[in-house]
């Protein structure tokens, strides 16, 4: 008789932490072949559930199964060279502040709303690039659960509306300084030989992707702007 498969969640090793299942079965026997004088055969515990296994009506599903890949959820090297393609700058935090100044550049932080709120540059406009996690579907439980593993119980998700958000603040002719907390960079080092990714260059892409054509990018993000004491404000 042939006993139901096991189910492990895993972890997935990504950045997005986006759980994966592994399917294997236990040991099974069957007896098909047993009256024509056949000895019953031994699946090992590595080999894999197939239909034939299955008893007649019965199909294992998924029941976290993810979403098709997003824009956002591209390899950072393909959103690398199309932002290089499109010629996105990275400009440093003293640049970016002149830049607002004298040439009516808007910064979009896309930081979470709450750390928006506690600091940031007078003038900016804020739309999360990520919030948390808000549905309960079996896919998002799961999510849930990979976070919980590595002990973050405030899991993230892309934020379905952003650009949609993006397009009632700013015209596709604005100028705009994508800053997020740690800036990220696209230039080249010995240890990151295609840059670094961050939610800022992620959004740049996003932007320039969806026809923006003046988007630049803050270099060492807000952290390197408070830490420079550049003019900052709150909302408490």
């Amino acid at each position: 008789m042939a006993t139901l498969p096991s189910i492990t969640l895993s972890p997935s090793s990504s950045s997005s932490l986006q759980p994966y299942y592994i399917y294997s079965s236990l040991p099974t026997f069957s007896p098909k072949h047993t009256l024509d004088h056949h000895p019953c055969r031994f699946r090992s515990p590595r080999q894999r559930l197939s239909s034939k296994a299955v008893p007649r009506g019965l199909r294992l599903r998924s029941a976290a199964t993810k979403p098709a890949r997003t824009p956002a959820e591209e390899d950072w090297k393909i959103k690398r060279e199309y932002l290089l393609q499109k010629k996105v700058r990275s400009v440093d935090v003293k640049e970016a502040l002149r830049l607002q100044k004298e040439n009516n550049f808007v910064i979009l932080d896309v930081r979470p709303e709450a750390e928006f709120k506690e600091a940031h540059p007078p003038g900016a406009i804020n739309v999360q690039i990520y919030r948390l996690i808000k549905e309960w579907t079996a896919w998002d439980i799961a999510r849930r659960a990979a976070f919980a593993f590595f002990g973050i119980f405030s899991g993230t998700e892309e934020n379905p509306e952003f650009m949609k958000t993006v397009e009632s603040k700013l015209d596709k002719e604005a100028k705009i300084i994508v800053a997020c907390s740690s800036g990220g960079t696209m230039k080249p080092t010995q240890n990151l030989p295609e840059g670094q990714q961050s939610r800022s260059l992620i959004a740049a892409y996003l932007l320039v992707l969806n026809g923006y054509t003046h988007v630049f990018h803050l270099e060492g993000g807000l952290y390197t702007w408070f830490k420079e004491d550049l003019p900052t404000v709150s909302e408490e």
